[in-house]
């Protein structure tokens, strides 16, 4: 299940509740009762191994611009 952040209107304090996708937002805390708005965050990805990074795509002998994806598995 998403977790969604909120924020206390009258203390500012941030709470994480867990919530279904279809869910409704919560307007009120459910345990104070204090008025609540959803706050927007990034996701939370994480990118391990070589990733998308310029030196992951080196130029092929011979081959000058585009020569990366068009050359791949043809040889000559």
């Amino acid at each position: 299940m998403p977790v969604y952040v909120y924020k206390g209107l009258e203390t500012g304090n941030y709470y994480e509740f867990e919530q279904g996708f279809w869910d409704e937002p919560l307007r009120a805390h459910p345990e104070t009762g204090e008025p609540l708005k959803r706050v927007i965050t990034p996701p939370a990805i994480l990118f391990k191994g070589s990733g998308w990074h310029v030196k992951d795509y080196a130029k092929k002998e011979g081959g000058g611009k585009g020569a990366g994806s068009a050359g791949q598995g043809s040889e000559e």
